[in-house]
């Protein structure tokens, strides 16, 4: 039997009832799919190109290029998530996405042509997540159901990243890295077919002459001019600057408090298992009005586990550190119930790709500081001053949200 969004609204809105509607469970089985297939082949792409070069630093940029486009497309290419029908734009980037990586199979591709495919495909990335994003509205509904959706979306984006890295892994020990990046194929490809047919025709939000990077960046300066989705957009941005910090500083850490390569896996584990299980407590014991309540005082204490590294910890209680910390990101809920509230039907799209390209953008420079830091001074104190500098500034932004309401 099948359901519409509009049939559950009045049920209890759980996971269950969210996995109950039929567009879900294909926009849900292509972005796993994906996002699997990715996995994998950044990993056979990454072995690739430092066994063709030799090179670290190539090799490291082969991962780099993943988020060094976010902010371009999320800025200049947001627009196409309005302009254009939602199905035809995830369709088609994701096929693109697996042309790009079916050019990376090619038998003596030069490593200038696997790093650019790995640029292209990234540009697409911001927008065909901001378009994921705002077709959760239209299949779910602007409530609670949109708001679990898109906590099973990054459930499923954490779990399969961890999964992935382990299935890239022993891929590798069995094919060559070029045959392992047709997991990258096959993966987009498959998404491309489930979304092509287990979603609904649904027409562009913007007005159909409206030029693309143009809309985009109007659409941006609209978002950003107003108040209230300025104050939210921060709340996205300027935890996870500070949060990356443990993760990007797993290996030196492990390192000084000689807990050697399991120990660096096991902190890179730490905070996804921590944020899964935040945001599965979340959305199954708490209600709209509980996960609301929780959103601000959560992400003003998210950081303070980091203070645990001042002392030091042993592998144990660093880990304990980063997964209480990975908790806390269960506040991401009730933020997505008040960013949706505030932004307009027609800027939707170019929202929610405005937000995943920050997001994405910030991380990355959030890695690059505390790498930085980290050369000059110890990593446990980098960690611990990340907590306290991130505590002052994500309450700053606490009280401009409260301030916008």
């Amino acid at each position: 039997m099948s359901f519409t969004a509009e049939s559950i609204v009045g049920a209890s809105a759980g996971y269950r009832a969210v996995f109950a509607v039929r567009e879900f469970r294909a926009v849900f089985a292509a972005h796993l799919l994906s996002l699997l297939g990715l996995v994998v082949g950044e990993i056979a792409l990454s072995v690739l190109v430092y066994r063709v070069t030799g090179s670290p630093l190539l090799s490291a940029l082969a991962f780099a290029m993943g988020f060094l486009p976010y902010l371009l497309g999320g800025t200049l290419l947001a627009g196409v998530a309005d302009r254009f029908p939602a199905r035809r734009v995830l369709v088609a980037g994701n096929l693109f996405c697996a042309a790009s990586a079916a050019v990376t199979t090619l038998p003596g591709a030069p490593v200038a042509v696997l790093l650019a495919m790995r640029c292209l495909s990234a540009l697409a990335g911001p927008v065909l997540a901001g378009t994921r994003s705002a077709t959760l509205g239209d299949v779910l509904g602007e409530g609670d159901l949109f708001v679990l959706g898109r906590s099973l979306i990054r459930i499923v984006t954490q779990g399969a990243q961890l999964a992935g890295f382990a299935v890239g892994g022993l891929l590798l020990t069995a094919v060559p890295p070029r045959t392992a990046l047709l997991a990258t194929v096959a993966g987009f490809l498959s998404a491309a077919l489930l979304l092509r047919f287990g979603t609904r025709r649904r027409p562009g939000r913007a007005a159909a002459g409206e030029a693309v990077v143009r809309g985009s960046l109007s659409g941006a300066r609209r978002l950003l001019a107003d108040r209230r989705t300025r104050a939210l957009l921060l709340l996205s941005w300027l935890p996870p600057f500070f949060l990356v910090a443990p993760e990007s500083l797993a290996a030196p850490y492990a390192d000084e408090i000689g807990a050697g390569t399991v120990g660096v896996g096991l902190l890179m584990c730490g905070m996804p298992v921590g944020t899964i299980a935040g945001e599965v407590l979340a959305g199954s014991l708490l209600g709209p009005r509980g996960r609301e309540r929780i959103t601000l005082p959560l992400v003003a204490v998210l950081l303070l586990p980091f203070l645990l590294y001042a002392l030091k910890p042993s592998l144990g209680w660093a880990l304990f550190a980063v997964g209480l910390a990975g908790l806390g990101a269960a506040y991401t809920l009730g933020l997505d119930q008040w960013f949706v509230a505030a932004v307009p039907e027609e800027l939707r799209g170019r929202a929610m790709t405005l937000q995943t390209a920050g997001t994405m953008t910030i991380q990355g420079l959030g890695m690059a500081f505390a790498g930085a830091a980290a050369e000059w001074a110890p990593v446990h104190w980098v960690v611990a001053a990340a907590g306290v500098a991130g505590t002052l500034v994500v309450g700053g932004v606490v009280r401009l949200v409260v301030g916008s309401a």
